[in-house]
C-alpha cells in the first residue's frame, strides 16, 4: 500500500493498490512520489512540444520571418528523423549510466537551450538568415530530444510498476492537451497574426523544458548495472522475432501521424473554413489527447497489444470516412472534416500510448534502451522514406492516398493479433 496524500493520488490515478512485482522494495516505496514527478514533467515537455510545433508554429515564424519556403518544409523532417535516427548511438551512452535520468534531464534542459535559441534568431535575424539559423537550432533540438526518448522508457521501468505505466503517461497526455487546448483556441482567435505573440510561446516551452529539467532531477531512481546492458545494434532484430513484429505494426501505424494533412487538403477550399486553419488541426488534437490519452494509458496497462490492434481499426474507419464524405462531395462541410480528424486524431494518441507501453513492458529489464534504439531508429528510416515518397504520393490524390493509408492500419491490425501479450494482469 502507497501512503501519504502522494500515494492516494497515485492509486487514484493508476487505479492499482497492489504492490509492484517488478519492482524492488527501494523502487516500490518511491514509486508514487517518482510517478507523480513524471505526470508533472511530461505535462510540461508535451506543452512545450506543442507550443513549437514545426507543421504550426515554426512554419509560421519562418514565413512571417521572410524565409523561403524550403526552410519550411524542411522543419518536420528535421524533427522527426533528428530524434529517431541517431539513437542507436545514444543508447550506448545512456547504458554506461548508473542513473538513467540524467540522460533525460540532459535532453529536456537542451530543447530548452535549443528553444530559446529559435527565440533569439527570431529577434534578431530575418529571411535566408533566420532560416538556416532557426532549421540549425531545431537540429540540435532533436537530438536532446532523442536522449530523451532512448532513455525515458528505461527510467519508466525501473520506477514505475507494470500495470500502472500506461495510467501515468496517459494522465500526462490528457494534463497537458488542456494547454494545448488554450494555444489552439488563441490560433483560431487570430492574436497569432502578431509575430510577437508567437516568439513567446516559443519562449515559453524553453522555460516549461527547463522546469521539467529540474523537476526531473528530484525522480529516485536506483543505480543501474551497467555490466550487463546489451548494445544497440540491428543483431537485437534476429533474436527476437517478436520485436520484428512489433517493429511492423508500429511501422504501419505510422500512416495514422501521415494522414492529417491530406484531411486538411479535402477540407480546403476558398473559404477559409475551420479545418482550413491549422489552429483547427491542433484542437481537433488536443481534444482528442485529452479525451482519450488516459483511457488508453489504462487499456494499455491491460493489453497494449489489443490497444495497437484496435488503434488500426479505428484509424482506417476514419481515414475511410474522409474518402466516403470526399466522394460524396461533403469534405468541405464545416462539420464533416473535423468529426473524421477527431477519430483519427483519438487512434493517433492510442498508437502513442499502445507502443510506448508495449516497448517498455516486452523488453529485458536490461536492454529496454537498446530495444527503444533499435525500434526507434527503423521507425526514423521508414519515416525518412515516408517523406521522400511523400512527392510521389501526392500524385495519386488525397483520396487514393487516404485509401493507401487506411489499409496499412488495417494491416497493422491483422499484424497485431500475431504479437505476444506482455501485460501479467489477472
Amino acid at each position: 500500500m502507497h501512503k501519504g496524500w502522494a500515494g492516494k493520488l497515485f492509486t487514484k490515478i493508476s487505479g492499482s493498490s497492489d504492490d509492484a512485482s517488478d519492482l524492488s522494495d527501494v523502487a516500490h516505496k518511491a514509486e508514487a512520489p517518482n510517478a507523480l514527478r513524471h505526470i508533472a514533467s511530461l505535462s510540461m515537455t508535451k506543452v512545450a512540444d506543442g507550443l513549437i510545433d514545426p507543421k504550426l508554429m515554426l512554419s509560421w515564424l519562418l514565413t512571417a520571418l521572410g524565409a523561403p519556403a524550403v526552410f519550411a518544409g524542411a522543419l518536420v523532417p528535421i524533427r522527426e528523423s533528428g530524434a529517431l535516427l541517431p539513437q542507436m548511438i545514444l543508447a550506448s551512452w545512456v547504458q554506461g549510466m548508473e542513473r538513467r535520468k540524467w540522460a533525460w534531464v540532459m535532453g529536456s534542459a537542451g530543447q530548452g537551450l535549443f528553444a530559446a535559441l529559435i527565440v533569439l534568431a527570431a529577434l534578431t535575424l530575418d529571411g535566408a538568415a533566420a532560416g538556416y539559423a532557426i532549421c540549425a537550432a531545431l537540429a540540435g533540438l532533436a537530438l536532446s530530444r532523442a536522449a530523451c526518448s532512448v532513455s525515458y522508457k528505461d527510467i519508466l521501468g525501473k520506477t514505475v510498476g507494470q500495470s500502472r505505466r500506461g495510467a501515468i503517461t496517459g494522465t500526462a497526455g490528457s494534463v497537458a492537451s488542456a494547454g494545448v487546448v488554450v494555444l489552439a483556441l488563441l490560433l483560431m482567435s487570430g492574436l497569432f497574426e502578431n509575430k510577437g505573440v508567437v516568439v513567446a510561446a516559443i519562449a515559453l516551452a524553453a522555460c516549461l523544458w527547463g522546469g521539467a529539467a529540474l523537476l526531473f532531477a528530484a525522480l529516485r531512481e536506483e543505480k543501474s548495472d551497467t555490466g550487463n546492458a546489451t548494445k544497440a545494434s540491428f543483431g537485437i532484430l534476429k533474436e527476437d522475432a517478436n520485436l520484428r513484429r512489433f517493429i511492423l505494426v508500429r511501422g504501419l501505424l505510422t500512416s495514422t501521424a501521415l494522414a492529417p494533412p491530406y484531411f486538411v487538403v479535402l477540407a480546403g477550399g476558398e473559404d477559409q473554413s475551420a479545418l482550413g486553419q491549422l489552429g483547427a488541426l491542433v484542437l481537433a488534437s488536443a481534444l482528442a489527447s485529452f479525451l482519450s490519452s488516459y483511457v488508453w494509458g489504462r487499456m494499455s496497462d491491460r493489453s497494449s497489444r489489443k490497444v495497437l490492434m484496435l488503434t488500426g481499426i479505428v484509424g482506417a474507419v476514419a481515414m475511410l470516412g474522409a474518402v466516403a464524405l470526399s466522394v460524396l462531395g461533403l469534405a468541405t462541410q464545416f462539420w464533416a472534416m473535423p468529426l473524421v480528424l477527431f477519430i483519427l486524431m483519438i487512434a493517433y494518441h492510442g498508437v502513442r500510448q499502445g507502443r510506448s507501453i508495449y516497448l517498455v513492458d516486452m523488453s529485458p529489464e536490461d536492454q529496454r534502451s537498446a530495444y527503444a534504439a533499435v525500434s526507434n531508429t527503423v521507425i526514423g528510416l521508414l519515416l525518412l522514406v515516408a517523406g521522400f515518397a511523400g512527392g510521389g504520393a501526392a500524385l495519386l490524390g488525397p483520396t487514393a492516398t487516404l485509401v493507401l493509408f487506411a489499409l496499412m492500419a488495417l494491416g497493422a491490425a491483422i499484424a497485431g493479433i500475431g504479437l505476444r501479450e506482455v501485460e501479467a494482469v489477472d
